[in-house]
């Protein structure tokens, strides 16, 4: 049994999110596999995914509904987890078989390399596999001395990548950024929607827009000026995975 695990909490994902991720998974895998949901609400997700609570983390108030949360997944014992685990986040469409990601280097950190700093050894943690309860340090440790770790880190992602000494990065274009890797430069990305390369499986959509306003060719943008270059098309083959 392959398992894919997300997490749900707040207001800004609703359980359709998640939905669509179960719909999307099962769509996209030939073995059986099941999802597993940490949320602080269940209402409303498919009663096929099986919902667990969020692990309690230490974590000061500003931060709890930041990407630090995540932090909670190097917990062991995990809910009823084992083995290697695939780890998506809510803001990504699937576009291509999952099965392959789980025979890919079984038993290490596989990680997206970050999109805005190739070359580095920085992880993007959009979409990540890890095996359960071999890293637990990295959760004990902040549990610890959270504070010397926040000092230490800006975001999440780079303390992990600093942590873990086994980590490998996912091959090229497995996983895409919407932003990053698809969206056609400026200034062709007002007269060419965004492609899909036959090789991706996942296409991350961090920040803005999400995946329904880059389907309809919107991108919200508070500043008037950010619109002279922040602009995308309508992007029909998102409706067909999402």
């Amino acid at each position: 049994m392959q398992t894919v695990i997300c997490m749900k909490w707040g207001t800004r994902y609703g359980p359709e999110f998640v939905n669509r991720m179960w719909a999307a998974v099962k769509r996209n895998t030939a073995r059986p596999t099941r999802l597993v949901c940490l949320t602080d609400d269940e209402t409303g997700i498919d009663p096929d995914v099986q919902c667990f609570p969020i692990p309690d983390i230490n974590l000061p108030p500003n931060l709890i509904n930041t990407p630090w949360r995540k932090l909670v997944l190097w917990k062991s014992p995990l809910a009823d987890l084992s083995g290697d685990v695939l780890f998506l986040d809510l803001d990504l469409v699937i576009t291509g078989s999952l099965d392959v990601m789980f025979h890919f280097e079984p038993g290490r950190y596989c990680v997206i390399e970050n999109w805005t700093q190739m070359g580095q050894g920085n992880g993007n943690t959009s979409a990540f596999r890890f095996p359960v309860g071999k890293h637990a340090d990295i959760f004990d440790n902040f549990q610890a001395d959270p504070d010397r770790v926040l000092s230490s880190y800006r975001i999440e992602q780079l303390y992990i990548s600093r942590e873990v000494s086994d980590m490998v990065f996912w091959p090229d274009l497995w996983c895409a950024s919407f932003k990053h890797t698809l969206l056609p430069p400026w200034p062709m990305n007002f007269f060419k929607a965004p492609g899909l390369p036959e090789e991706t499986r996942i296409v991350a959509f961090t920040g803005k827009p999400d995946q329904d306003e880059a389907m309809r060719g919107e991108w919200p943008v508070k500043a008037g000026w950010k619109k002279l270059y922040k602009h995308v098309r309508p992007t029909p083959w998102i409706a067909e995975h999402w």
